[in-house]
């Protein structure tokens, strides 16, 4: 226990004094996270890639073991298969989230990479095996374990991404479910979890300093997913060999909030027609925003349900099978409850998403004839011809595209726009880079006079499909 008191210490000590270093970092270099989209809610460039001083708070007390003599570190080489294995995962995810952040990443590269290091983590033994069954003898998976881990540690990764949309709120989350791993861990005497969740729990702790609203630096995809990682690894070791009755609720039950908002948040973008893995403003923290609640009044809101489902997944390590069907039953009631109240149970909305769905499938179908169009293009006049028919699917009234032409080390801009002279004054304009989140020297520009006062997410979403497609064809021509 002392040498994860001194981990845990460690790790807050070296988070807090590198947290800083990164942040002014990004700045230097313009690493930033510019909010371009409706679904960012702080209107400010931030520094982005704070995940870097979360992964080094980790692992500077857990390498301290090469350097040190105490019976945790006998057990870490003892056991240096999987230390090591979970080590080096880490950092492959680390490394993911790094590049992610810096140049950004396909859903089709995140997903292999993930995929990849979970299959690795299942060779090296952290499986789940079993599966709870509050009514008798534990389910078996059988040849069914290697996809539900797989599933598991991907999902878990992707749901810390996911719930990283407001100041402090994944790093709280995070460090709430660190905590209930932590509690589980010490109660069935595994030092090693207990050294790797006391480290993880240091520095989270240690960039949430910097990180609660408002927020000084975000720890981006490197920090989420590096998050998501050791929290879903750590969960399926410390849970293996768990009572029957609780096998692996605990971290399904911790990790409640993060996993449910991404199931919503799929469900709800398949059934409206959206791109699954296109962000949207539908969140849970955005619905409590859109209640009243200030930024910092939700956080705080879903800081307590976190502690409230980390606590019960704690009492479910001693729960008898019968007291563990209430608590599921108590905890689904909780769920219905709240979903209720932040609007996703209403009457009417079945045919709202049915027209939605319509609408968005119209859009969508637009935008991916416009980029097979785009895929057969020999010329920037045929890309703009394409990026004008697009806009119209999207209502727009004016559209203007602008490119940095790149031919033998040399640069021009090459701009193209129609119906912005002739529309009014009262024309809602929004512009879109063509690398989404990180402003360049490309860009679309459109314009809409039919009274909105803002761009729905929807329309957002068919605009930056339009930029991939438009900023795929400039680069297949070579002048991008």
């Amino acid at each position: 226990m002392r040498t994860a008191t001194a981990a845990f210490l460690l790790s807050v000590l070296v988070g807090a004094l590198v947290t800083p270093l990164v942040r002014e970092l990004a700045r230097r270099f313009g690493i930033l996270d510019h909010a371009l989209t409706s679904r960012k809610v702080h209107g400010r460039p931030v520094p982005r890639l704070g995940g870097v001083a979360i992964v080094t708070a980790f692992f500077v007390p857990i390498l301290g073991l090469f350097f040190t003599d105490s019976a945790v570190g006998e057990l870490f080489f003892r056991d240096g298969r999987r230390a090591f294995g979970l080590i080096a995962g880490g950092s492959a995810i680390a490394l993911l989230g790094v590049y992610d952040d810096l140049r950004g990443s396909g859903a089709r590269t995140k997903f292999a990479v993930q995929f990849a290091v979970a299959l690795a983590m299942y060779g090296l033994g952290f499986r789940v095996e079993q599966i709870a069954n509050p009514f008798g003898a534990h389910v078996a998976l059988g040849w069914l374990s290697l996809p539900f881990t797989l599933l598991w540690i991907v999902g878990v990764v992707n749901a810390m991404n996911l719930i990283d949309g407001l100041d402090g709120l994944a790093g709280g989350v995070a460090f709430i479910a660190v905590a209930s791993t932590f509690l589980v861990a010490f109660d069935r005497g595994q030092p090693l979890m207990i050294l790797f969740t006391a480290a993880l729990g240091g520095s989270v702790l240690g960039f949430l300093f910097y990180n609660f609203n408002p927020a000084s630096i975000f720890m981006g995809d490197t920090g989420s997913m590096f998050l998501g990682f050791v929290l879903a690894v750590s969960a399926i070791q410390t849970n293996q060999k768990g009572s029957t009755a609780v096998a692996m609720l605990v971290p399904i039950v911790a990790l409640g909030l993060p996993i449910g908002d991404t199931l919503l948040s799929i469900t709800r973008r398949a059934v409206r027609g959206q791109p699954i893995f296109h962000s949207d403003r539908g969140h849970f923290h955005h619905r409590l925003m859109a209640l009243g609640f200030t930024h910092r009044q939700t956080v705080l809101v879903l800081y307590g349900l976190c502690t409230v489902l980390g606590a019960t997944a704690v009492l479910l390590t001693r729960a008898s099978a019968g007291q563990t069907l209430l608590v599921l039953l108590g905890v689904g009631l909780l769920a219905l409850v709240l979903l209720a109240w932040v609007g996703y149970i209403k009457f009417g909305l079945g045919r709202q998403l049915f027209l939605d769905r319509r609408r968005n499938l119209e859009m969508r179908a637009v935008v991916r004839e416009v980029g097979e169009a785009m895929r057969r293009a020999g010329s920037l006049e045929e890309i703009w011809a394409g990026v004008k028919r697009a806009a119209r699917a999207l209502g727009a009234r004016g559209v203007a595209l602008t490119m940095v032409e790149r031919r033998g080390g040399e640069s021009a801009t090459r701009a193209w726009s129609v119906g912005f002279d002739e529309a009014g004054s009262d024309l809602l304009r929004a512009r879109y880079s063509l690398l989404g989140e990180r402003p360049d020297d490309g860009a679309i520009e459109l314009g809409w006079g039919d009274g909105r006062s803002h761009v729905e997410r929807d329309t957002e979403i068919g605009v930056e499909l339009l930029c991939e497609h438009v900023l795929q064809a400039l680069q297949r021509l070579g002048v991008a």
